[in-house]
């Protein structure tokens, strides 16, 4: 993939006129760490670095915004998506990397797209994303720190680490849980115990 640095300086000239400064600034840590990942992994560090940054660039639309954007795309959110809007920022963001920021590459829509639930079977570049969203250096909650460290030794490991924080997160705070972060989990583990058998 070839970005040159006149277009990435057009990106985050845009991504940080339409983000917060705390969510750009969140969106430049992600980069940071996906590109830190890729490296350990062999994954494209052009494309971590570009699903990072954009991960988070649908979210300024929220609630009936959100709503009303998605179904203008054709997308039908489910019940607990329609419930949960924060939900469907991932599908805003994954459209507007398309429209508005140019961007084709089908790994890099992919990790924006589910990054905040995950989905089973995700390529190297999506769970890179997906991992990296919870591990950022800005992120301070009980449990980082182990993720931190699980991110470089194993992803599945790392990724039930971060559905499980999810889950408990959304249980506590008596929220709806998107059975994709389950099925996200549920892969992971089978994965990983799959692996051990062998």
């Amino acid at each position: 993939m070839t970005l040159d640095a006149l277009e990435l300086d057009r990106i985050q000239e845009k991504l940080k006129a339409t983000l917060s400064e705390k969510r750009y600034i969140h969106s430049l840590n992600v980069a940071e760490t996906a590109v830190k990942m890729a490296g350990h992994y062999g994954a494209d560090e052009k494309k971590t670095y570009l699903a990072g940054l954009l991960h988070d660039c649908g979210k300024f639309l929220k609630g009936d915004m959100a709503r009303e954007y998605v179904k203008s795309i054709g997308y039908e959110p489910d019940e607990i998506e329609w419930a949960q809007p924060g939900l469907l920022h991932a599908i805003i963001g994954e459209h507007l990397a398309r429209k508005e920021y140019g961007i084709t590459d089908p790994e890099i829509l992919g990790a924006i797209r589910w990054h905040n639930t995950g989905k089973a079977g995700m390529t190297l570049v999506e769970k890179i994303i997906y991992i990296a969203d919870y591990i950022e250096p800005g992120r301070k909650f009980d449990g980082v720190e182990a993720m931190r460290e699980e991110a470089f030794r194993d992803l599945d490991r790392c990724i039930v680490l971060c559905a499980d924080s999810t889950i408990r997160y959304v249980l506590d705070h008596e929220h709806l849980l998107h059975p994709r972060t389950v099925e996200t989990r549920n892969h992971s583990l089978c994965t990983i115990k799959a692996s051990n058998m062998r």
